[in-house]
């Protein structure tokens, strides 16, 4: 009876997802049919949870890797009582329901998919949290079998089996079709199951169109004690004899004429009421205590990369939820003060160089009620940009770290240098960035992105710098500091980072000329409170010299001409251009004109 009530259900989905996509006149119908059956026993029989509240942190987690079969999705949670909103509203733009999976529309949803081979570093996110927290719970990712080809998946694939993560069921919907071919190895099987156990997964085969197949495959992965994948053989288009298994039907949807007839080819049942195990409770409180404040003296040198990893480590004592996750660079980042304090234990997570994983598994921590903090080199970020995209899509909390950024990490060359991240940073919806000049500045805006919601980055340097700010001094989101002043300046120097101190020796240098200037730290990059800082700026010369350890292109400096448009404010832009060149750090300020000498050199040829 359970194989027949499942396989109707299956068929209630393909339905609904074809007369959705119709309705909306766009979609993936064939990517819905292929999965129909293991949709149906996962939301049906396998998958222990609360319809009623998919925040309920003890449910077992459902990701979908394969965005664009969002609406069997969506179907599955209408049937299973979990959403109410009509399904011939899809895609519609006052519909919860988009196109593809979004947090933002639809709250039943954890994480937005659709940018395929991210769900399953994800999905390993939150298989962390189940096992940080005790919980019993189980994560279950459904790929499709184009994604494959992409490398994150296997940086996922490493990660999952180097801790042993069994807790986390994958599904690859191999319907051997992708967009405008077969994929690389169609139906090959064996294929994927050698790369697979080639990592160190446990692999089982079926037919994925097969109940009883389906039922037993999910019933022996649970008994493994690594993590496993399921690969289903399966046709797209399944159940529609005219489209079935045929390329070309990627992203089109039915007519209402082929609609009729394809509905017709599909057994139309009513719904089974299923009762949908609910999962067990588990309590979980994290251990916490008083936020204790590292003490700095004025004129210490000490870098920011440093005080972040000490900040870092003060925030993981006062809270075991806080992660330190780190890509195999954490005596750079200064991450590892977590990994070697003996009250941290544990709570420090090795990726290894796999910033695309790191990125995704942060995400998926997360969404579990986890703090991840993930630190690496700035530069390195760049190539988990997607990854950082589909995380502010998803609604992402968390703090993020770029060390070693700009030029004045020298001798390492341009590959090391970060000059482009701000610009990737700031271009993220809700995203703050921070970029602290000293030890105290790094430590409170640590402390502060901790209370912050939404991306925050902080952006710091190799080199040591001076302290420059007591241990009292308050920083808010937004602001900006004033370290010289005077009713006499005819300039505004700004700068952040590195940059900052380069400006504060050329104040020296033109006070003694008889240039009076105003210094600013510039340490809140994204939000800026731009009215009060043009009211400053008009107060003192309304010119500006703004000097940053980054490229041109949307940078600190254009920051500054998109908030100032219309102020009437005159800006001489300093910044790196070019591809830099290894040598000291006071060579390459010096070479590419972003040091003392150049910023007053700007001051006397202001133009």
């Amino acid at each position: 009876m359970l194989v027949n009530d499942l396989q109707n259900i299956a068929n209630i989905l393909r339905r609904d997802s074809l007369i959705s996509t119709t309705e909306a006149r766009s979609g993936h119908p064939t990517s819905c049919l292929s999965c129909a059956e293991i949709m149906s026993v996962l939301f049906f029989n396998e998958m222990k949870y609360d319809p009623k509240n998919l925040r309920n942190p003890d449910n077992d987690e459902f990701v979908l890797s394969k965005g664009h079969a969002a609406p069997i999705l969506y179907s599955s949670l209408k049937r299973a009582g979990a959403i109410k909103t009509d399904l011939k509203n899809l895609r519609k733009l006052s519909s919860p329901l988009e196109g593809h999976p979004i947090p933002g529309s639809l709250k039943e949803i954890k994480v937005a998919t659709g940018s395929l081979g991210q769900g399953l570093s994800a999905g390993l996110g939150m298989a962390l949290a189940l096992k940080f927290q005790k919980r019993k719970s189980r994560v279950y990712v459904l790929m499709g079998d184009s994604e494959l080809a992409e490398g994150s998946i296997y940086e996922s694939l490493n990660f999952a089996s180097y801790y042993d993560i069994d807790n986390i069921i994958a599904i690859v919907d191999v319907n051997g079709l992708g967009q405008t071919r077969e994929t690389m190895v169609g139906h090959g099987l064996r294929n994927y199951e050698n790369k697979f156990k080639s990592f160190g997964w446990n692999v089982i085969k079926i037919d994925g169109h097969d109940i009883k197949e389906i039922l037993k495959a999910f019933f022996v992965a649970k008994k493994s004690e690594i993590p496993t994948v399921i690969l289903a053989e399966t046709l797209k288009g399944k159940g529609v004899s005219f489209i079935e298994g045929k390329n070309g039907w990627h992203g089109r949807v039915l007519s209402h004429e082929e609609l009729n007839k394809a509905l017709n080819e599909i057994p139309e049942n009513k719904i089974i009421k299923f009762k949908i195990k609910k999962p067990k409770k588990i309590s979980y409180k994290p251990k916490s205590k008083r936020l204790e404040q590292n003490r700095y003296f004025l004129g210490e040198s000490v870098a920011t990369r440093e005080a972040y990893g000490k900040a870092l480590l003060s925030l993981a004592r006062s809270d075991s939820r806080i992660l330190a996750v780190d890509s195999e660079v954490g005596n750079s980042t200064k991450s590892d003060y977590v990994e070697k304090n003996y009250e941290t234990e544990g709570q420090f997570i090795e990726n290894y160089i796999a910033e695309q994983n790191m990125i995704g598994l942060s995400l998926g921590l997360e969404k579990k009620g986890m703090i991840p903090f993930p630190s690496t080199f700035a530069a390195f970020l760049t190539r988990a940009y997607d990854q950082l995209r589909m995380s502010a899509i998803s609604g992402a909390n968390f703090t993020l770290c770029g060390s070693h950024a700009g030029v004045s990490i020298g001798e390492d060359g341009a590959s090391q240098m970060g000059l482009e991240d701000i610009s990737m940073m700031r271009s993220l919806p809700g995203s703050v960035v921070f970029y602290p000049s000293d030890a105290v500045s790094t430590e409170k805006l640590t402390f502060l992105s901790n209370k912050l919601k939404g991306i925050k980055y902080i952006r710091t340097t190799r080199p040591k710098t001076p302290v420059i700010y007591k241990n009292s001094e308050v920083f808010r989101v937004g602001d900006f500091k004033v370290l010289k002043e005077s009713k006499k300046d005819e300039f505004v120097l700004a700068g952040s980072g590195v940059t900052l101190h380069e400006s504060l020796k050329a104040h020296e240098k033109l006070v003694l000329e008889g240039k009076p200037v105003a210094v600013i730290d510039l340490y809140s990059i994204k939000p800026f409170e731009s009215k009060k800082f043009i009211k400053f700026v008009k107060k003192h010369g309304g010119k500006i010299v703004i000097s940053e350890d980054h490229y041109k292109e949307g940078g600190i400096g254009e920051m500054l001409k998109g908030e100032l448009q219309n102020s009437g404010i005159k800006i001489n832009h300093l910044f790196v251009k070019g591809v830099p060149h290894s040598g000291t750090k006071d060579e390459l300020l010096k070479k590419y004109k972003i040091d003392a000498e150049a910023i007053a050199e700007s001051v006397k040829n202001f133009r």
